[in-house]
């Protein structure tokens, strides 16, 4: 756990900043390699970044805000902008960032399911690196384990304290590795597939995966005493993804 990287006078660099940097860097990157795919230039490719990086944070600190505000926020509530030190839901930016490409596209007059097409590689990038800040931030932890890759946060730490000293599985570490496997094979997707095939297998392996991940989470409640809120919305997420990937195909087929 090593949520400051360094601190020289008044300059702090925050773990958690810093892997939400590499992402925005990693997910223009890869952007950029597809865009001829979505018919986008350099110039709409960076516009498109940005527009999904502002709503995403925005949109996920939103989600964050609501879940916990009587754990954290009752009566300080300006905390919601301290961002520096993590605290961020990711299907909250996941949606309104969606929204947002959407009005752009719209307003540009651009192929939103291509775009979305070659959003889906670049999201799993970016989610791997702020996956990885999670962990150097301490936040997002798993439940106890008694496996030998337990880890074992600081005394006092929030982690520590939810897992009573126990050690804990470092499920920020199990999904980036699953995000940057994701992003491989949507990249391929994009290559090697038609419209919108990328966009739906998105959905459908992250709702998967987000499902599994959330059974080794240890810091998130349960809704109706069933499921947490993010499981909630990947078994929506998958039956959506299942008929758009259908419907999709059968489109293009059509098309050829």
């Amino acid at each position: 756990m090593h949520p400051v990287i360094f601190q020289i006078g008044g300059l702090t660099l925050h773990s958690y900043g810093l892997m939400a940097a590499l992402g925005f860097m990693a997910a223009l990157v890869m952007l950029n390699y597809h865009r001829k795919y979505a018919g986008l230039t350099s110039d709409q490719v960076s516009t498109l970044t940005v527009i999904g990086m502002i709503a995403g944070v925005i949109g996920a600190r939103i989600f964050y805000f609501a879940q916990f505000y009587n754990e954290q926020f009752k009566g300080e509530w300006w905390k919601i902008f301290y961002i520096h030190r993590g605290g961020l839901v990711f299907y909250g930016g996941f949606i309104l960032a969606i929204i947002a490409l959407t009005v752009y596209c719209k307003w540009s007059k651009l192929d939103i399911i291509r775009v979305l097409d070659i959003s889906a590689p670049a999201i799993a990038i970016a989610h791997a690196c702020g996956r990885i800040g999670c962990f150097l931030n301490g936040c997002c932890y798993g439940g106890a384990t008694d496996l030998p890759w337990g880890v074992c946060y600081p005394a006092g730490s929030a982690a520590d304290l939810a897992g009573h000293g126990a050690a804990l599985h470092p499920v920020q570490l199990y999904e980036a590795g699953e995000m940057v496997l994701c992003a491989i094979f949507f990249a391929w997707l994009v290559r090697r597939t038609g419209r919108g095939v990328a966009m739906s297998s998105y959905l459908i392996v992250y709702g998967i995966l987000r499902f599994l991940n959330e059974l080794a989470r240890g810091d998130n409640p349960h809704w109706l005493g069933l499921f947490t809120p993010a499981q909630w919305i990947g078994l929506g997420m998958v039956p959506l993804g299942v008929a758009m990937l259908i419907w999709f195909v059968r489109h293009e087929r059509k098309k050829a």
